[in-house]
């Protein structure tokens, strides 16, 4: 299983619940179920934080959010703490990035061998301030662009994978199969992240198709918590869709998720031109997922599963076709890819997790525990959800209420059980667990500091709401 190539796929703002694989029928993505039932399905994977950047730093590092401090969409990875990436490349393996990266600038040394079509932060590595703004909380004007940029069509977006697709098959033409030292290419898609503009073949795959409609989209009978509140106040996205205008982009997202496919499809095609597919294992995930208007909400950052969960599978050779409901993260995968490579894997200095997805083909564990956080503009506070087993705890610092949820019974999170006596137990037996991973109170104060001294270093707050601020990262070649 070991001295493999190993070709990471990783899309934008995916949630698993939009592909055939995790029982969409709907869901025309037939190049990614071949990989899902080829491979291994994992049911149960999250991101370590419903956000670009947090959540590619946490990928880079194979380290949880409190462990590497890259909060929030203004604090990026820039090489910092060692990657899975720099410990590959000097063992002298080539490392090979096409398309977003979202870590701070060309001027960084990330860990990458090569850099072939790379995103990196607006306002020359600032990314988006605006959202350090916590308290008192900023407004979000930018969000109203959602349901502004309909498709179908293309977007600056769509030509940018198009884009990647395209280097990434000459890459594969031009690399030897005679290689003596398997190699690693992160490929990183940016669909299907809004703009809802889908091309107009992918859009038609679904324009006589009545999707489901979004789920507890009724204010009255929606789940009230504090900080919940205020994010939909804030990610107001929901607001600025009608009925119809919902259905239109609900369709341009399925169509997004198609195109991504197209792209995955070209992609192995080249691959197993090139003569190395039997030696190349294959990762397709996401680095979060979005609402889609489930909740009355679009968008990501929240613990909800459509935010908070991805798609995780893991293909090729010594590869059994599985299903695992192991909870499993996007933290797992430095180990996973060392251990693909050479089999040796370099564990971070006090990570509390990050272990092979190999460990758990033959091994699957439901009762591993399974972080996510949350430190970024809309909250008023930084809250972490714990998933293990059936249950999925939220705590939210500063003394808000948590949440429970019983994800067998429950899947769509519709009873907080938080308060329910009889679940009482279970409850604070998962309290202790959150304890004894981190301080969430200390870690919502380390944030809380950085992010002031951050603010500080930029001029305040007066200058950062000078900067551009934007909705979605543009493409600095437009």
């Amino acid at each position: 299983m070991n001295g493999n190539n190993v070709i990471v796929l990783m899309s934008d703002e995916h949630t698993r619940s939009v592909m055939g694989a995790y029982g969409n029928d709907l869901a025309h993505t037939p190049t990614l179920d071949r990989l899902a039932n080829s491979g291994v399905r994992f049911d149960n994977a999250y991101t370590p934080s419903p956000i670009c950047i947090s959540a590619r730093a946490s990928f880079a590092t194979g380290t949880q959010v409190f462990e590497h401090r890259c909060w929030s969409s203004a604090e990026p990875y820039y090489g910092q703490q060692q990657s899975w990436m720099h410990r590959l490349r000097e063992k002298g393996h080539d490392v090979v990035a096409i398309g977003k990266q979202h870590y701070r600038s060309a001027a960084d040394d990330t860990g990458f061998s090569e850099q072939i079509l790379p995103m990196y932060l607006a306002n020359n590595g600032v990314g988006w301030p605006q959202g350090l703004q916590r308290k008192p909380m900023g407004e979000f004007p930018d969000s109203v662009e959602m349901a502004s940029i309909l498709g179908p069509g293309e977007t600056s977006y769509t030509r940018y994978d198009r884009d990647i697709t395209a280097a990434t098959v000459n890459w594969l033409q031009q690399r030897q199969a005679s290689d003596s030292m398997p190699w690693v290419l992160f490929v990183s898609f940016i669909c299907p992240h809004f703009p809802l503009s889908a091309p107009r073949q992918f859009y038609d795959l679904y324009r006589d198709i009545d999707l489901p409609a979004p789920y507890d989209c009724d204010p009255a009978k929606q789940l009230k918590h504090p900080v919940i509140d205020e994010m939909r106040r804030f990610w107001d996205y929901a607001d600025h869709f009608d009925p119809d205008s919902e259905k239109i982009g609900l369709r341009n997202y399925y169509a997004l998720c198609s195109f991504l496919d197209d792209n995955v499809a070209q992609v192995l095609a080249a691959l197993d031109e090139s003569g190395q597919a039997d030696n190349t294992q294959v990762i397709y995930t996401s680095d979060h997922g979005d609402m889609t208007g489930n909740h009355g909400i679009w968008g990501k950052c929240y613990m909800y599963e459509d935010s908070v969960g991805i798609p995780m599978t893991l293909s090729g050779p010594g590869i059994e076709p599985s299903t695992n409901a192991t909870p499993v993260s996007l933290t797992d995968l430095a180990a996973t890819i060392e251990h693909a490579v050479h089999g040796e894997v370099s564990r971070p200095v006090n990570s509390w997790q990050s272990r092979p997805l190999h460990e758990f083909i033959d091994n699957a564990d439901s009762e591993r525990p399974v972080l996510s956080e949350y430190h970024d503009g809309g909250s008023p506070c930084g809250f972490f959800m714990l998933r293990k087993d059936r249950w999925k705890y939220v705590f939210f610092s500063e003394g808000h209420p948590s949440l429970l949820f019983d994800m067998k019974n429950d899947p769509r999170e519709l009873v907080n059980l938080a308060d329910d006596a009889a679940h009482a137990t279970i409850l604070s037996e998962l309290r202790e667990q959150l304890l004894q991973i981190l301080d969430p109170e200390a870690v919502n104060r380390q944030a809380f500091s950085d992010q002031a001294a951050m603010m500080e270093g930029l001029g305040g707050m007066e200058a950062i709401l000078a900067l551009p601020s934007f909705n979605h990262t543009p493409i600095e070649q437009d």
